[in-house]
């Protein structure tokens, strides 16, 4: 039976994840599809993927949401700093929907989590301005107000201390320098402490792999607001993508 349920890619470094959803739940329509990012992972070559990952999918016709590792106004894709340099300035909206005859509208992979989280996952039903970041091998954000997204916030660069906060704060920090749970949680306060005074959210979700065992850490910070773990993790991307794209893009 052909559905009009958006379908979300969720594009990454690497891998590539897709799915229609269903967004009176907010979880996946189909099982999901996995496949991974080609070492050469141009534009083009991502948009021929997407056609055969849409194929998968005969029955599904609705839009089609894409997350891209990078800042993307307009359908324009602006940084890249873990995909092909190519994507820098390439209309991707313009781009996947010629290639797959769909009406695609491509946002940043953290904006997509963000907006997953407050509509259906930790920060549903929460008012005001709830902020959404990722802790991985970067620092991901999402700025949404009151369910609505304000995009490429981009706060994992905010200098603090005279460093970019995520060379500190990213659980690859935490990684690479052996932190414990303890001294991380004290650079964590550091970087959310600074968020508290520039936006004075009403709520923090973190999310990201790390996200897991939030017991370890999130106990350990020192703040104002209240912070609390994402709840779709593996699927914020390809939800918040699909999401994204029902609406009509930005």
């Amino acid at each position: 039976m052909t559905t009009e349920q958006p379908f979300g890619i969720d594009f990454g470094g690497t891998g590539i994840k897709g799915a229609p959803v269903d967004l009176a739940t907010g979880d996946f329509a189909a099982e999901r599809e996995r496949v991974k990012t080609p070492e050469k992972s141009t534009p083009d070559a991502i948009a021929e993927i997407f056609v055969e990952l849409l194929e998968k999918f005969p029955d599904c016709r609705g839009a089609v949401g894409v997350t891209v590792p990078g800042v993307v106004k307009h359908g324009v894709v602006h940084s890249a700093a873990n995909i092909d340099k190519s994507w820098v300035g390439a209309d991707a909206d313009r781009l996947f929907t010629e290639a797959t005859g769909r009406e695609v509208h491509v946002v940043n992979d953290a904006d997509a989590a963000g907006l997953a989280e407050v509509r259906y996952g930790a920060a549903r039903g929460r008012s005001g301005l709830v902020i959404v970041t990722t802790l991985g091998t970067g620092i991901g954000s999402a700025l949404v107000h009151d369910g609505v997204l304000v995009p490429n916030s981009e706060l994992g660069h905010l200098e603090i201390d005279g460093h970019d906060a995520e060379s500190r704060a990213a659980n690859s920090a935490r990684t690479r320098e052996d932190l414990s749970w303890k001294h991380w949680a004290k650079r964590l306060t550091t970087y959310y402490r600074t968020l508290e005074k520039l936006f004075s959210p009403e709520l923090f979700v973190v999310g990201g792999g790390v996200s897991k065992a939030s017991e370890e850490f999130l106990p350990l910070l020192e703040l104002d607001t209240e912070i609390i773990p994402a709840r779709l993790r593996n699927k914020a991307g390809v939800v918040g993508a699909a999401l994204y794209a029902s609406e009509g893009g930005g």
